[in-house]
């Protein structure tokens, strides 16, 4: 059952996708995005990066398909770091539709998510796409909206980072 207060709805050009929060397993990462979408910091940001396997520059050796949207890196400290709720704690992995948080260093998120376009093992916990091997927090799962999902991936340009980002008009809790 779908708790209504732990969903957000994401409203992009494109149309829009829904994420359950996942509250019982990751509830620091999940309040946290929870609490950009009641601030309003997630509205007027965009998709700004699609991997494939063909643009996958960032760790070559370990390829991902994964949709990246909301703020980009350096965009500022908007709520005080926050615990890793990596998969080893959490035992919430990294599968197709799964919502995770973007870092740099464990507990440094900014704003970011991205979303598992497949399975991404490399993305938990002693995984290799991050090299401290610590892996991402995931914390929701897409719910609907996985065809306006799938238009988004095939916007993939020859570089990961986009030029033609997709804008997200308003991330609002429902």
């Amino acid at each position: 059952m779908h708790n209504s207060n732990h969903i957000l709805m994401v409203m992009t050009s494109l149309g829009q996708f829904r994420i359950q929060l996942d509250i019982e397993q990751a509830p620091a990462t999940a309040d946290y995005f929870r609490q950009l979408a009641i601030r309003g910091l997630l509205d007027k940001t965009s998709i700004f990066r699609i991997v494939n396997t063909e643009n996958n520059t960032h760790n070559p050796t370990c390829p991902i398909r994964v949709i990246q949207g909301g703020l980009p890196e350096g965009s500022g400290e908007l709520l005080p770091t926050i615990v890793h709720e990596s998969t080893n704690v959490t035992g919430k992995t990294h599968r197709k539709w799964t919502v995770s948080a973007a870092r740099v260093k464990v507990g440094e998120t900014y704003g970011s998510f991205f979303i598992a376009m497949q399975d991404e093992p490399s993305l938990d916990y002693g995984g290799r796409r991050h090299p401290d091997g610590q892996g991402f927090a995931a914390f929701g799962d897409v719910i609907s909206g996985f065809s306006v999902l799938e238009e988004i991936f095939q916007r993939a340009e020859a570089q990961e980072y986009l030029q033609h980002k997709i804008p997200i008009m308003k991330v609002m809790v429902e």
